[in-house]
């Protein structure tokens, strides 16, 4: 046997070998980030009920500063001013449901995943 005959037939050797050893990295989903959790965590913290409370709060205290606070310099007012957006940015969420907008959903909801899992017929399964 020559030497390209040996080469071709490890070569016909090794590729099921390699093929079989990296398939379970190539049927992963790949895991979340190290990152993923904290900034989750973060998202829900300004979108839950603690984050609407505040934004109400800062809402309402600086929009009486504005009104009621007399002559302000233009540092507090331009604090005022920022403590007011940031209210609402985070009151944002919120008042976005309530015109009834969700978060977009892609795939399959719900029902339709019990409907997929109740079905219990095989493939010739017909009557």
């Amino acid at each position: 046997m020559s030497r390209k005959h040996t080469l071709i037939a490890a070569a016909l050797v090794a590729a099921p070998i390699v093929l079989a050893s990296v398939a379970p990295a190539l049927a992963s989903s790949g895991g979340s980030l190290p990152w993923e959790g904290p900034l989750q965590q973060i998202q829900e913290s300004i979108t839950g009920p603690v984050a609407g409370a505040i934004a109400l709060a800062a809402v309402a205290i600086a929009g009486g500063m504005l009104i009621f606070g007399g002559e302000l310099n233009d540092f507090a007012r331009r604090l005022v001013y920022v403590v007011l957006v940031a209210g609402i940015l985070l009151g944002a969420t919120n008042i976005v449901g309530l015109f009834g907008a969700t978060g977009a959903s892609i795939g399959l909801t719900d029902e339709q995943i019990t409907s997929i899992g109740s079905n219990k017929g095989g493939e010739g399964d017909h009557g």
